[in-house]
């Protein structure tokens, strides 16, 4: 029987068997409790350099389908499971997740105790590693895992940022939203659209001045992966289009928005990454279940006097929102748009609607 090994920067080694492409694979690995959803996951361009560990025992229940992909291919370096499905059995399926991953030349592991792994890492924090099903003599890993970057200071939403605008029409055309792209999904369009939103979609590096003559009603910031610090040239722009018109943001787009008014962000030791995160609204007092997927988190203890607080992580009371009516922007470390995951934030669509139709009015 073919074997397989995930080796982590600290030394510990965890023996499975190959899954998806033989070969190795190296990125940061990181949990995510979500019973389903692992198409949405590894297709999640925010999932960009990280090898990601399913928590959920059986994986590849239903298989793979083309309309639950959230980018034109898969985004994660490499997944990580206890147990595959070799039969998907739904009617929406056309490949087995193992096949999804072969086609793409994605190197997995399977048979892993993903239990004990997500201890780890939930005990040593999220750390680098490498799959391999090919070299097993541990020094050669070693040698090439450190030559890893951190993710700290990485801005890997210039590897996943559209290369060219394109516009994305509305069958109920009502306002222009230029979307600045660091790693935007799927869902997030189509729900804008659905809000009657035509979308001008825009490299990460768009300057202001062609962001505004696109003549838009109002700016959205997406989600993406790395280091929202490391953007330095989307926090100036953003910070040039404060009060221009209403602002949101959603995970890097709110980092990068509570950065441009001149808050700080840190890296969290493991993150929040599944579909049943608690926030609360601290407006209403209101629980809200959310699908969350980041490392980094705004510093709360940052915030200047023009910046709210809107939503905070039951888990361990982060950030999970902020708001600065001075401006007209507000964001969420949360994925409203929710694929997969719960509806319940859904709501902030339309809020941004309102914002946008507010300020026309004026």
């Amino acid at each position: 029987m073919k074997s397989a090994i995930l080796l982590l920067e600290d030394g510990k080694i965890f023996e499975g068997r190959p899954f998806g492409a033989i070969g190795q694979t190296v990125g940061e690995v990181c949990f995510n409790t979500g019973l389903v959803g692992y198409q949405e996951i590894i297709t999640d361009p925010s999932y960009f350099d990280q090898i990601v560990v399913m928590t959920m025992p059986h994986v590849g229940n239903y298989g793979i389908n083309p309309i639950d992909e959230e980018s034109e291919k898969i985004q994660a370096a490499g997944l990580v499971i206890k147990e595959e499905t070799p039969y998907p059995s739904s009617w929406r399926s056309k490949q087995s997740l193992d096949d999804y991953l072969v086609s793409q030349n994605i190197v997995s592991i399977k048979s892993i105790d993903t239990r004990a792994l997500t201890r780890h890492i939930r005990d040593r924090g999220a750390m680098n590693g490498i799959i391999s099903s090919t070299e097993k003599g541990i020094k050669a890993l070693e040698k090439k895992l450190k030559k890893h970057p951190k993710m700290v200071g990485l801005n890997l939403a210039k590897k996943v940022t559209t290369k060219k605008i394109y516009k994305v029409k509305s069958s109920n055309s009502r306002f222009r939203v230029a979307v600045v792209d660091f790693g935007v999904k799927k869902n997030i369009l189509k729900l804008l659209v659905n809000e009657g939103c035509d979308l001008t979609v825009f490299p990460s590096d768009v300057s202001s001045n062609e962001l505004l003559n696109s003549r838009p009603d109002g700016i959205f910031l997406s989600n993406g992966p790395g280091d929202p610090a490391a953007l330095n040239y989307a926090i100036k722009t953003v910070h040039k289009l404060l009060g221009t018109v209403p602002i949101f943001g959603i995970c890097l787009g709110h980092q990068i928005l509570g950065l441009a008014l001149g808050a700080k962000t840190y890296k969290l030791k493991f993150g929040h990454r599944g579909i049943n995160h608690p926030v609360k609204n601290i407006k209403t007092g209101l629980v809200e279940i959310t699908s969350q997927n980041h490392g980094f988190a705004l510093d709360l203890n940052t915030f200047p006097r023009n910046v709210i607080s809107t939503y905070i992580n039951l888990n361990d009371n982060t950030s999970a929102g902020i708001e600065c009516k001075e401006y007209n922007a507000f964001s969420v470390q949360y994925h409203p748009e929710s694929s997969p995951g719960p509806h319940d934030s859904r709501y902030l669509f339309g809020h941004f609607k309102k914002l946008m139709k507010n300020n026309a009015q004026k």
